[in-house]
């Protein structure tokens, strides 16, 4: 089993900066994909990131050149670095943990609130 553990959400202006972190029980290193993905009231989970194993990385279109996932294996955390933010970002922000093994589970955090508000 592997548990999750978001921070760093907050109130922000538009075209301001937040950094999320997710802090994982298992070392990251170990960990074939992780990922942030965001809810916003009334709308489905929807994903936003991904950072393997080997560090690639993956962006929704949406937040491409805004949003910036990295790992510190040797802290076994997640980060999702936001800048620029908008309104349309405000969401729960909650990362994911796939072992890339056969029959094991997706593991999720509890989320961190991100809302974007003048």
């Amino acid at each position: 089993q592997v548990r999750l553990e978001e921070s760093g959400g907050g109130l922000v202006q538009p075209g301001e900066s937040l950094k999320l972190s997710c802090k994982s029980s298992r070392i990251t290193s170990d960990i074939y994909a992780m990922a942030w993905y965001h809810q916003a009231p009334g709308k489905q989970r929807e994903w936003v990131a991904n950072i393997f194993i080997n560090g690639a990385t993956d962006y929704v279109e949406s937040v491409k050149g805004r949003f910036t996932v990295s790992k510190d294996n040797a802290k076994s955390t997640m980060y999702l670095q936001m800048d620029r933010l908008r309104p349309e970002d405000t969401a729960v922000y909650y990362c994911l943990a796939n072992l890339g093994i056969r029959d094991t589970p997706d593991y999720w955090g509890k989320g961190t609130q991100v809302t974007v508000s003048s």
